[in-house]
């Protein structure tokens, strides 16, 4: 599909880009991550710990249920690509239509409702809530939120705007529930830290709902500026078609390989922390602390993080940071502390180094997008964009599946026993060496593999710029 700017009538009826449209955007994200952030952080932790499921199994239903997104993410941005927009927007409606479910599905999965049933019953309660909640509604939801920033504007400021304030509102969200959480669901039971089920539930179903005002401040303070009509069926490409274009488009391969590596690394952080504070420094409550700690470097990129990248590149920044997370990662291994304080000075630069490049993510597939768009003569924002959330969740899940098939490696024994040396020794390499090792192979793939840099996205926009004009004029000569 074509994309085309506002005619001129249509600019008297739409407000201009604001920070209306950027704050909207960002509880937007902040609404997506009080499930998502939910589940990346205690849902391990939950159900070996409180449900008694198996890390194996809980890693297994992971992996295995990334391999089942590749039908859903890819099938729904699709779907949403070829249906007629409705009154708010090609993208925008999609908030109210499920903003509701995958509240409630979260609340489910983190209900113990069956925790002294068989096995089997709680097994089986594990699967069905996180499919109905992962792979089918936080899919028909994240998928038109995230393809909503190539419509609001077309402008690469703009667009980098959105994606900080994308960035802010998960950070915003992440302290809500990693910082503050623990605090409520673990507590200390004969001198060992526990996590309590009934507390976990009752955070859950307060998570839902302040999701749910989120995503209605999201709805309210957007608006999709860009038009995208959808062809005619006969007019345009053929999924299989569409998705082997995608898949010969450097720029998306790279940026999944850069991104994949990136939040397998990132997110074992986050699911390796939880056992790190309860289990390695005995201690689940400095869970909140190192969080905290995790998360400022974000806060601290937030106002320069637009400049940067205008100044930089996008890809340039990027670079410098997973530079600085490797380094940080390795050296915390080699000096393999006791202290919980040290191990947090050396979190914190890890991080700083990780969110340079993930503050700006969201930018990388606009000009993914771009490019796309210059090389086919159609803009299939929730396709690509779909493809790039898949690959996401994949790394997502290789980090869940990699969490758990690690732990059981290592030794881990679930239901809060006490562990051996060499499974605390285990841990800690897990939380810190592999992550490195990570961020290393993200960096090889964004140096050598991606190539968007500074130069070429503003190449780009002006090709665009140049066709959007020439399709408005031709359009306002027709009217």
């Amino acid at each position: 599909m074509s994309t085309t700017a506002a005619t001129p009538q249509q600019k008297k009826d739409i407000r201009p880009f604001s920070w209306r449209d950027k704050l909207g955007y960002m509880f937007g994200d902040w609404g997506n991550d009080f499930t998502f952030l939910l589940q990346s952080t205690f849902f391990m932790i939950f159900y070996t710990n409180v449900m008694g499921i198996s890390a194996a199994h809980v890693g297994t239903l992971l992996f295995v249920a990334r391999i089942l997104d590749a039908f859903t993410d890819i099938g729904a941005g699709r779907l949403i690509d070829t249906l007629k927009p409705g009154r708010s927007g090609r993208f925008k409606p999609w908030l109210l239509r499920i903003m509701v479910p995958v509240t409630i599905t979260a609340f489910l999965m983190f209900s113990p409702f069956v925790a002294d049933g068989a096995y089997g019953t709680r097994l089986a309660w594990m699967i069905a809530t996180y499919i109905l909640w992962g792979s089918v509604f936080y899919t028909l939801i994240n998928i038109p939120y995230g393809s909503m920033a190539s419509v609001i504007s077309n402008d690469p400021g703009h667009r980098a705007s959105l994606s900080v304030f994308r960035s802010l509102g998960g950070t915003l969200a992440n302290l809500a529930i990693s910082v503050l959480l623990p605090l409520v669901v673990f507590v200390q039971v004969s001198g060992q830290s526990e996590m309590s089920g009934t507390r976990m539930m009752w955070a859950a179903l307060g998570c839902g709902v302040l999701a749910v005002i989120c995503y209605l401040l999201c709805f309210v303070n957007v608006e999709e500026r860009i038009t995208t009509p959808p062809k005619q069926k006969e007019q345009r490409q053929g999924l299989g078609q569409a998705l082997g274009s995608m898949l010969t488009n450097r720029s998306l391969t790279g940026l999944i390989a850069t991104a994949l590596f990136m939040l397998v690394a990132f997110m074992m952080l986050g699911g390796m922390m939880p056992y790190m504070l309860n289990e390695y420094f005995n201690d689940g409550q400095l869970l909140s602390l190192v969080n905290f700690v995790g998360l400022a470097p974000t806060l601290l990129l937030v106002p320069v993080a637009s400049k940067l990248a205008k100044t930089f590149g996008k890809k340039e920044v990027g670079a410098v940071g997973l530079i600085l997370g490797v380094i940080s990662g390795v050296l915390l291994f080699v000096i393999r502390t006791d202290s919980p304080y040290v191990f947090m000075v050396g979190y914190a630069l890890l991080m700083l180094g990780v969110s340079a490049l993930n503050i700006l993510i969201w930018a990388f597939i606009t000009d993914v997008i771009d490019l796309q768009e210059i090389r086919t003569g159609e803009r299939n924002d929730a396709t690509v964009y779909g493809m790039y959330s898949w690959s996401r969740k994949l790394g997502q899940a290789i980090a869940g599946g990699l969490v758990g098939w690690a732990l059981g490696w290592i030794g881990y024994q679930s239901g809060g026993v006490e562990q051996s040396q060499s499974v605390l020794d285990g841990i800690y390499t897990l939380g810190t060496l592999v992550p490195a090792l990570l961020l290393l192979v993200s960096l090889l793939a964004l140096v050598f593999w991606y190539p968007l840099t500074k130069k070429r996205v503003d190449e780009n926009v002006a090709i665009l710029e140049e066709r959007h004009a020439a399709t408005a004029a031709s359009a306002t000569e027709q009217a």
